[in-house]
């Protein structure tokens, strides 16, 4: 799937993000488990709102941790990544 900044993603239908005290860690709940995330996974999905594109999620993040090289293509990456994983959808 080509992945470009103007589609908005969101959480596949079942899917969930949350704080998981037991892991100390956020976690992507799912009806078939459950995967542990690495801190920056979760500021990642954190952002999902199904309203903010990924465009605006990239900006965001350059935001929060200016100066990180290659931020944008590593979260472009990432989502890459959760798609096929079938975590997340995206919206045109």
């Amino acid at each position: 799937m080509e992945i470009n900044a103007s589609q908005t993603p969101q959480f596949r239908r079942g899917f969930r993000l949350q704080w998981e005290e037991a892991q100390n860690c956020h976690v992507m709940l799912y009806p078939e488990g459950m995967a542990k995330l690495n801190g920056s996974a979760a500021e990642i999905l954190l952002l999902l709102d199904g309203k903010r594109t990924l465009g605006e999620i990239i900006a965001e993040l350059n935001t929060r941790f200016p100066g990180v090289p290659d931020l944008g293509n590593d979260v472009t990456d990432f989502f890459g990544q959760a798609y096929e994983q079938k975590w997340i959808i995206f919206r045109d």
